[in-house]
C-alpha cells in the first residue's frame, strides 16, 4: 500500500470547515498585493504619452475586465476546492499538467524575486536613515526568509498579515501622494495634466489601449491559478446561485483591487511626474527626508511582503508540489519559490518589466482561456473530482496528456505574441475558442467524461450541493502469492 504521485495532502480538496479567508480578509489581500512597482511602472509610463485622467480611465477599464476574468476562474476553487495544478488535470492531463503549471510557477518565481528585490532597497533605505546600514544585498536575503516563513507558516497567517498590513499601507500611500504632488507642484508641473511627450489620434488611442492591456496582462498570471486562493475563502452552502457563490470573490476582484490598483497607478504616475522616475522609492528620496521618509518605505517593504505571499509565493509552492508529489510537501515549495525567484537574479529585470508583462501575459491567457472553457463551457462547472487524483481514471488520456489543451495552448500563446498590446484578449478567445472545438468535437469523443455524459448536479458539483469532496489518499498494489521455497528433506 503506498500513497499515489497525484494524491499529495496539501493539493487535496478544500472542506467548508476549512475555507478560513473571509470576504473583508480577500480585500485586505488585494490591497497588499497591487502595491509592486509593475504597477507603478504602468502609471509611469502611461503619463509619458497621456494626461492622468485619461490613465486613470485605461486602468479602471483593465482592471475591471481582468477583475471578471479572475472571478470567472476563481469559482473552480470556491466551488470544488481545487487548486490551479490538480484542475489542470482536466484540460491537460494528470502528466500534461506539469508544463504549462511549471511555466506559471516559474513566472510566479521571477515576481516574488522581483518585489523581493523592491522591498529590500525600501528597507535598505530605512536602515540606512535609523541606523547607517547600507546594503541591499543582506536585506535582500533577510527579507526574502521573512517571507517565505510566512508562507510556509499557511494561508491563515497570510490572511492576518494582510489584515494587519492592509490599514497601514492605504494610510501611509495617502501620505507618499500627498508627498509626490507637492514634489511635482515644486517642479512645475501639475499632477493632471502635464504629459511628457504627448500623443495624439490613433497613437493616442493605441497608447490607452496599452495602459488597459498592461493591467490585464499584470493579472493574468494570478487569474490563471486564482483557484490556488479563492479555495480557502468562505462560501455559502448549497448556493447553486453563481453570484451569491462567489460573493467573497467578486468584492475582492471588482471593488478592491480595481479601486486599490488604480490609486497605486497614480503614484506611479505622479512619482514619475515628479522626478522622472515612476520607482517612488527614488523618488521620495528625492521628496521626503528622514523619519518621513522611513516611514514612507515602510509601506513600500509590508506591500511587497502582503504581495508575494499570496500572490507569488502560493501558487509557486501549489505547483511546486504538484510536481513533487507526496514526499515534497508545501514548505518545500515555498523553498523552491524562493530560491528561483534569487537565482533569476531580479534585480537586473527591472528595465523590461513592461515587455515582459504584456508577453507573459499573452501566453497565460491562453491558459486562462482553456480554463474558462473547459469548466464552464464543456463540463458546466460539473467535475469528476476524485478521478482528478488517479493515476489511471478519466483524465490519464494519452500516457497522461490532453493533446487538445496543448494545441491550442500552443495557437493562443502564438497568437497573443504577434499582437503583444492585446496580448490577454487575443490569447483568452483564441486558447478558448480552439480548446473548445478540439475537446468537444475530437478529444473527448476519444476519451469520454463522466460529467459530460451524465452531467448530475448530485454526482459532480461541490459546495453548491452542499458537498466536501473526500479522496481516498491510498492506492492498493495487488499482491503477488510467492511461490514456496523448494524443501530439503533429510
Amino acid at each position: 500500500m503506498k500513497r499515489s504521485h497525484l494524491k499529495s495532502p496539501d493539493l487535496l480538496p478544500i472542506k467548508q470547515k476549512d475555507r478560513n479567508i473571509t470576504k473583508l480578509g480577500y480585500s485586505f489581500m488585494w490591497v497588499g498585493m497591487v502595491v509592486v512597482l509593475a504597477t507603478f511602472a504602468i502609471g509611469g509610463a502611461g503619463v509619458v504619452s497621456l494626461s492622468l485622467p485619461w490613465v486613470i480611465l485605461a486602468t479602471i477599464i483593465g482592471s475591471l475586465a481582468i477583475g471578471f476574468f479572475i472571478s470567472l476562474i476563481a469559482d473552480i476553487g470556491i466551488e470544488h476546492g481545487l487548486s490551479f495544478p490538480v484542475y489542470m488535470r482536466a484540460p491537460f492531463g494528470t502528466i500534461g499538467t506539469h508544463i504549462p503549471s511549471i511555466t506559471r510557477g516559474v513566472t510566479a518565481s521571477m515576481w516574488f524575486g522581483i518585489n523581493t528585490y523592491f522591498g529590500a532597497t525600501a528597507m535598505n533605505g530605512i536602515l540606512n536613515i535609523l541606523f547607517g546600514f547600507d546594503n541591499w544585498f543582506v536585506c535582500f536575503l533577510i527579507f526574502a526568509v521573512v517571507q517565505l516563513v510566512n508562507t510556509a507558516l499557511g494561508i491563515k497567517s497570510i490572511e492576518r498579515f494582510a489584515d494587519l498590513a492592509a490599514p497601514i499601507i492605504l494610510i501611509i500611500s495617502l501620505w507618499m501622494y500627498v508627498s509626490l504632488s507637492d514634489k511635482a507642484a515644486a517642479a512645475g508641473r501639475d499632477v493632471w495634466s502635464w504629459v511628457e511627450s504627448p500623443v495624439t489620434g490613433g497613437a493616442a488611442f493605441s497608447a490607452f489601449l496599452v495602459v488597459i492591456f498592461s493591467n490585464m496582462g499584470f493579472w493574468a498570471t494570478l487569474s490563471a491559478d486564482i483557484p490556488s486562493i479563492s479555495r480557502f475563502i468562505k462560501a455559502p452552502v448549497n448556493e447553486k446561485n453563481w453570484f451569491k457563490r462567489n460573493k467573497g470573490s467578486l468584492i475582492g476582484n471588482l471593488i478592491a483591487m480595481p479601486l486599490t490598483q488604480t490609486f497605486m497607478i497614480i503614484i506611479g504616475a505622479v512619482s514619475y511626474i515628479a522626478v522622472l522616475n515612476y520607482d517612488p522609492v527614488v523618488a521620495l528620496q528625492k521628496a521626503a527626508g528622514g523619519f518621513i521618509l522611513a516611514i514612507l518605505l515602510l509601506m513600500i517593504v509590508l506591500a511587497q511582503w502582503s504581495t508575494n505571499t499570496a500572490a507569488n509565493v502560493v501558487p509557486a509552492a501549489t505547483i511546486f508540489s504538484n510536481v513533487g508529489g507526496p514526499k515534497f510537501p508545501f514548505w518545500a515549495g515555498v523553498i523552491t519559490a524562493g530560491i528561483v525567484g534569487t537565482v533569476v537574479q531580479p534585480w537586473t529585470l527591472f528595465g523590461v518589466i513592461i515587455p515582459i508583462l504584456l508577453f507573459v501575459g499573452g501566453i497565460l491567457s491562453a491558459i486562462v482561456g482553456i480554463l474558462f472553457a473547459d469548466y464552464y463551457l464543456i463540463r458546466k462547472r460539473r467535475v469528476n473530482v476524485p478521478e482528478l487524483y488517479e493515476d489511471h481514471g478519466q483524465y490519464r488520456y494519452m500516457g497522461g496528456v490532453n493533446l487538445a489543451g496543448f494545441i491550442a495552448w500552443i495557437i493562443g500563446a502564438v497568437a497573443s505574441y504577434f499582437v503583444p498590446n492585446y496580448g490577454f484578449l487575443v490569447g483568452f478567445i483564441v486558447g478558448a475558442v480552439i480548446y473548445f472545438i478540439l475537446a468537444k468535437y475530437w478529444w473527448f469523443t476519444k476519451y469520454k467524461q463522466a460529467e459530460i455524459e451524465d452531467p448530475s448536479d448530485e454526482k459532480y458539483l461541490g459546495i453548491s450541493v452542499g458537498r466536501d469532496w473526500e479522496i481516498d489518499e491510498t492506492v492498493y498494489e495487488p499482491v503477488t502469492e510467492k511461490a514456496p521455497k523448494n524443501l530439503d528433506f533429510y
